[in-house]
């Protein structure tokens, strides 16, 4: 059979009407969303302790999502960063504290560490694409006091390792979730494993009101202080009323409380969430399932495939410019979106989500000027480097790998697409 020529040679592309945009729950949003929006404004009551008819969404939501989730309490707060912040304060994180982070991640996470007045340490990764339980014993130091393992790109991490580490050694276990909200392992869901667990309700996640936040723990204690941080700086007890008594729940707020109108639509979207993930799923898998005939791809190691949100699908390639080589071709074809959107690039174009793209970190910037935290005496000696380097295997991985995104929206015949140009591609560029 004569090989078809490529796009990039001269060819005619597998497609050209872009590719939808990534964002899973938007997607999704309908009359529902209107009429739960409408339904708030209606009742003139944005706020979530007062208005004039309050219609208190946000409690509700909070009792929704930790039913979903198998936890007992839920916070919902105004962002992912948000989450992190309350999260971390409620953990008592401050100077002369390490705190374990991976090289792939979002910029929030070093962030709320380093705003906190602690040092993050980086932990190096696996071809899961999310924390080495190995590395993470490697960096390990008497003055770390916790771990937070980001299951990144839509599929969980090594969470039952990490968390049996963390138990050994009394530390802390926080699990990031903002980008595998509704991902599980053996049936559990992924933020009921560690102390606490932090998602995000942004633009980009699988369920989304445009932005927003929520704290999940089963530790009373710990929702109580990061209620307090996330609101005023006090806990309140059953009736609303700030608690003054209790010098553990007497702390510094943030500011960081969900407003009512956001609580409405994701309510809405978190009854849709199954529906929205079981999407991604099933189109990534088919894809996946077609790539697994050409045995010079690896695929990302997805350790519960039932668990895994399907929202991304990450190649892997031999050396970096054979992975820069496909990436350039299925371009060629078609496999992209709008300008908006990102999608389908090499993984060392994918920003602040490499720990050496973040400048701020590689640098040890501070907002002072002085150079806070790292400049802290109760900080002196620790951490590490962040330039890149200091973690070869997710550099590795990331000149090697191409991410797509997989919307929730995708029909047979993009599916079909996408499977075309990946197999025109490969049998030209990459022979068995």
């Amino acid at each position: 059979m004569n090989q078809e020529k490529l796009a990039i040679d001269g060819g005619k592309p597998v497609r050209t009407k872009p590719l939808p945009l990534e964002f899973p729950g938007v997607h999704h949003m309908d009359a529902k969303e209107i009429q739960a929006a409408v339904r708030l404004l209606r009742a003139r009551s944005p706020f979530r302790y007062y208005g004039i008819k309050l219609q208190k969404e946000v409690e509700k939501l909070e009792a929704e999502f930790a039913r979903f989730l198998g936890v007992k309490h839920a916070l919902a707060v105004a962002s992912g960063t948000g989450a992190l912040h309350a999260a971390l304060s409620a953990l008592g994180v401050g100077p002369g504290q390490e705190v374990i982070v991976p090289a792939y991640m979002w910029v929030s996470v070093v962030a709320a560490v380093v705003n906190h007045g602690a040092i993050p340490v980086l932990a190096d990764i696996d071809d899961t694409f999310c924390l080495d339980p190995a590395q993470v014993e490697q960096r390990l130091t008497p003055k770390t006091t916790g771990i937070i393992l980001v299951h990144m790109s839509g599929a969980p991490g090594n969470v039952a390792a990490i968390q049996k580490i963390a138990r050994a050694r009394k530390l802390w276990l926080l699990e990031d979730c903002a980008q595998c909200n509704a991902g599980s392992v053996a049936g559990r869901k992924v933020g009921s494993f560690g102390d606490m667990g932090v998602f995000s309700f942004q633009m980009n996640k699988n369920m989304t009101a445009g932005e927003g936040g929520c704290v999940v723990t089963n530790d009373f204690r710990l929702y109580r202080r990061a209620f307090a941080c996330h609101d005023l700086g006090y806990a309140r007890d059953e009736n609303g009323r700030l608690i003054f008594t209790d010098p553990d729940l007497c702390l510094w707020g943030k500011g960081y409380r969900l407003d009512e109108l956001r609580a409405a639509v994701l309510r809405v979207q978190l009854k849709k969430l199954p529906r929205i993930v079981g999407n991604m799923r099933r189109s990534k898998y088919r894809i996946r399932r077609d790539l697994e005939k050409f045995p010079r791809v690896q695929l990302r190691r997805i350790l519960d495939p039932k668990g895994d949100t399907g929202c991304f699908l990450i190649t892997t390639y031999p050396d970096a410019d054979t992975a820069k080589l496909i990436n350039t071709a299925l371009r060629a074809e078609g496999i992209v979106t709008s300008p908006q959107g990102i999608s389908n690039v090499v993984m060392t174009e994918w920003g602040l989500h490499l720990y050496y793209n973040n400048i701020s970190l590689v640098k040890q910037g501070s907002v002072d000027g002085r150079g806070f935290p790292w400049n802290l005496a109760e900080n002196a000696g620790l951490g590490g480097q962040y330039s890149k380097g200091t973690c070869p295997q997710a550099d590795s991985l990331f000149a090697r790998s191409i991410l797509l995104p997989i919307p929730s929206c995708l029909t047979r015949r993009d599916e079909d697409d996408i499977i075309r140009a990946f197999e025109k591609v490969l049998r030209a560029l990459l022979p068995q």
